[in-house]
């Protein structure tokens, strides 16, 4: 008599993702808030914010964007994830799927494929909406597109697993959203998210140099703006090397921090 293999990790993994798209969609505060949120704020800064970044011919309001789009990001793996993955401890579903046969692989691969299709759909949504409304326009060179690829894939797979990281610190599920909130609003102020980031004070460049948001914009800038742009950019260049081993680097530092903070229980469990 032959056993029927398993479904693998990533299988299992891919369903959950399936599943997990299908429940955050079923609730509607939360799609609301995690999609039309980025798009509240384009459009209030937007229409605040005009004329030209310094003294280069690049449109605020263009420059606004890009930074909204990897802003958006941040909002669908850290935010999201976090507050979500810190709600299921609480309640008790992390504790339960822990003393099931599932793979523990395939809930992160499940949380790692909602935070991509989210990813993508905030991204197009912004992009869809800076385009129509400030006239950003998509990368205009194959190099350009690489850029933008790898860039939104790097920014995704750093978020996610911080998102994963964090989700421990909150000591319930229900002060999730403040305290995972608090870190992401400051990061987009000290990121040259809503202002151009070399008109900031030296020492808050300096600290937001220090996080993956600031590099998430300016990679994205490369990609998306011209290099007419330079000029107000801090180093005058794009530095796409910097920004990949920044990048790489808090993945590293992401995937260490999952390996060894994250918990299955809440803490009055034990």
């Amino acid at each position: 008599m032959t056993t029927a293999a398993l479904p693998s990790p990533v299988r299992i993994g891919l369903s959950r993702g399936v599943l997990e798209l299908k429940a955050f969609f079923r609730e509607r505060s939360a799609v609301v808030f995690t999609v039309a949120m980025p798009m509240i704020l384009m459009l209030i800064f937007g229409t605040i914010f005009k004329g030209k970044v310094h003294d280069t011919n690049v449109d605020f309001r263009q420059y606004f964007a890009a930074g909204i789009i990897a802003s958006g990001i941040m909002s669908t793996t850290f935010v999201s994830l976090g507050v979500a993955i810190a709600q299921e401890r609480d309640d008790g579903t992390l504790k339960r799927l822990y003393g099931t046969p599932l793979p523990k692989a395939a809930y992160f691969i499940g949380k790692a494929v909602l935070a991509l299709a989210l990813s993508v759909l905030e991204t197009a949504v912004l992009f869809v909406l800076g385009n129509v409304l400030f006239g950003l326009k998509p990368p205009s060179t194959p190099e350009r597109w690489l850029t933008f690829a790898w860039v939104f894939v790097a920014g995704v797979v750093v978020c996610t697993l911080l998102g994963i990281a964090v989700s421990s610190v909150p000591r319930s599920g229900r002060g999730a959203a403040a305290v995972l909130n608090m870190p992401y609003l400051v990061l987009q102020f000290i990121s040259g998210v809503y202002f151009p980031f070399d008109g900031l004070p030296s020492g808050v460049q300096q600290a937001g140099a220090l996080f993956p948001l600031k590099w998430m914009s300016q990679g994205l800038r490369s990609a998306l703006l011209p290099d007419t742009l330079l000029p107000a950019e801090p180093a005058h260049s794009w530095e796409h090397g910097r920004t990949g081993l920044v990048l790489a680097a808090w993945a590293v530092a992401g995937l260490a921090l999952c390996l060894t903070t994250f918990r299955w229980k809440r803490r009055r469990d034990g």
